[in-house]
């Protein structure tokens, strides 16, 4: 099997990846792939001048035995964007800038699935730690639909100083947690905003709550505790997008 992070799979992942502009070093199709959508992937990689080669379907199977629906794309790491280069141009364009924080999230369906969220809302950045958290990898860009190659990804040695560096921005900062004060429906969401979500056992770090200015929940009404971190990602960000626009 192939390193995960030297290859994605499926049809609209390779699509958007290339259509994305992501650098793809060959793809290899199986020569079983038929439809609209393999059609329509063709055409895409004749376009943009990929390599590519028809095998058998063994083939496939034999790099990935995930949903790779008869497609698998090799391509280098990927390119993590600079944070304080994405900000300081979101800014110069005048425009407020929305930053997605993630704090120690780990579970690779949870991060795809925010990116997806943050892509299709136009969250600006999306800034993950060095150490403790999770990577762009192949499922977290299956799981995310191909997002992950249109919105730009930051890695942080040190989160604390992304969020200083944000504060000396004049960015207002929301940070979510089952314990904060305040329904999120009441928050302000004006002017260049940071999100901060937690993972779901630990919720964002104290450290970082310091420096948060709003501390936002999302009302419970049944017996369980909690919602799911993409979930609850996903109702922040919109929440952020409504009173933004």
């Amino acid at each position: 099997m192939e390193k995960e992070k030297d290859i994605i799979f499926g049809i609209r992942t390779v699509i958007e990846a290339i259509q994305g502009g992501r650098n793809i070093e060959r793809v290899l199709i199986s020569q079983n792939v038929q439809g609209k959508l393999a059609k329509e992937l063709m055409e895409v990689i004749k376009e943009n001048s990929i390599n590519f080669k028809k095998v058998k379907p063994e083939r496939i199977d034999w790099v990935t035995r995930k949903n790779h629906q008869g497609v698998v794309a090799y391509l280098p790491p990927v390119d993590y964007q600079d944070f304080e280069t994405i900000v300081d141009k979101v800014l110069e364009e005048g425009k407020d800038p929305f930053v997605l924080i993630l704090d120690g999230i780990t579970d690779v369906r949870n991060f795809g699935a925010i990116a997806r969220t943050a892509e299709c809302a136009g969250v600006d950045a999306i800034v993950l730690p060095e150490k403790g958290s999770v990577s762009v990898t192949s499922d977290a860009i299956k799981t995310s639909a191909g997002a992950l190659f249109r919105v730009p990804v930051c890695r942080e040695k040190n989160l604390y100083f992304a969020l200083r560096y944000l504060k000396n921005h004049n960015f207002t900062i929301a940070a979510a947690s089952e314990k904060g004060e305040k329904d999120y429906r009441e928050a302000q969401y004006s002017g260049p905003m940071a999100l901060i979500m937690g993972a779901e056992d630990k919720g964002v770090s104290g450290q970082l709550l310091k420096l948060a200015d709003e501390h936002v929940s999302i009302p419970i009404r049944g017996e369980i505790g909690s919602l799911n971190v993409s979930v609850a990602a996903g109702i922040l960000i919109y929440e952020m997008v409504r009173h933004r626009d």
